[in-house]
């Protein structure tokens, strides 16, 4: 027995972003435009995705630089990889929708 051969245009991302488009395209015409609470929604939560991790990185560089009397030692940088933490997670989050 062969294993079944793997699609050429499976690798090519144009193909894949085209079938993506066209995937979005059939949801749309079948579900119609979502209603204005469920975008509110999706706005409240990408929020929320980008300000938790902002804020975990904020109080946990706060804790260590009281613990370690540092000043803003740690708090700039966690806050900064909080930041960037959440940006990617909202991105993701945007591609998975």
């Amino acid at each position: 027995m062969t294993a079944p051969k793997a699609d050429p245009d499976d690798q090519d991302p144009m193909v894949k972003g085209a079938r993506l488009r066209g995937e979005r395209n059939r949801r749309w015409l079948r579900d119609g435009d979502p209603s204005v609470a469920r975008r509110l929604a999706q706005i409240g939560v990408l929020g929320w995705i980008i300000v938790v991790p902002l804020l975990i990185g904020v109080f946990a560089g706060r804790w260590l630089d009281r613990t370690f009397n540092s000043g803003l030692f740690w708090t700039a940088p966690l806050l900064m990889f909080g930041l960037a933490l959440g940006c990617w997670s909202a991105w993701k989050w945007m591609q998975s929708s």
